[in-house]
């Protein structure tokens, strides 16, 4: 997605042409791991397809959408002509294939990447519409992760941040470390590759070796 530059803004992104390329690439590829997944779960609950696009869209750009309502940016996929034609071929891909073929860690691997990935974009287009590090920080943890916070609470299921595995903590150290760089006025091309491979790292041991973060438990109790 493009990155708008404000002049009046403290902090200016100004990445090299080709870092934008693979990053908006990068953008296309999440947004479609993430209609695959709001697609997946619709067939799980055997919906229509009718569900099943709606799913997907929303999975895929409701994240995104959150953050540019936020930070008063033009909604992106309502101005790129490429994101909701991706989300209805992921779902029509989804409902002509067998559902085998999505599963595994292949998805959970590819959603990894993706959310690291999301986490920087977010980050980094909210710094760039003048919003302070912190709350451009919350911005890209939004990106990552709200897209399936609504796609899991339209299904009635418990959502993400409900449960105790590493996926939201590995988005919002990807955003921290993109907006602690650009902060310290490090190179783009150092920071948003760095910090999308490390919250892609964490989230990737976390499906490794099954990592959770520990529940709360009150003074003198044992956590379940």
């Amino acid at each position: 997605m493009p990155l708008p530059l404000l002049p009046a803004s403290p902090i200016t992104i100004l990445p090299p042409a080709d870092l934008v390329a693979i990053f908006g690439a990068l953008d296309l590829a999440g947004i479609a791991v993430c209609a695959i997944s709001g697609a997946l779960l619709a067939a799980q609950l055997r919906q229509t397809f009718v569900t099943m696009a709606f799913f997907a869209l929303i999975t895929g750009v409701g994240g995104g959408s959150v953050r540019d309502l936020l930070i008063g940016a033009p909604v992106f996929w309502v101005r790129d002509p490429w994101v909701a034609p991706l989300c209805l071929t992921v779902a029509l891909l989804v409902w002509f294939t067998p559902r085998r073929w999505w599963e595994g860690a292949l998805l959970d691997w590819a959603d990894a990447a993706g959310l690291g990935a999301y986490a920087v974009l977010g980050t980094a287009k909210a710094l760039a519409y003048g919003v302070a590090p912190v709350p451009a920080m919350m911005m890209g943890v939004i990106t990552g992760c709200v897209g399936g916070v609504i796609r899991d609470v339209l299904a009635g299921r418990p959502s993400i941040v409900m449960r105790p595995e590493i996926y939201v903590t590995a988005a919002a150290l990807a955003a921290a470390l993109c907006a602690g760089g650009t902060v310290l006025g490090l190179p783009n091309a150092l920071v948003w590759p760095l910090a999308a491979l490390t919250g892609f790292g964490l989230r990737g041991a976390a499906i490794r070796w099954k990592l959770a973060i520990p529940p709360y438990a009150a003074p003198g109790e044992r956590a379940p």
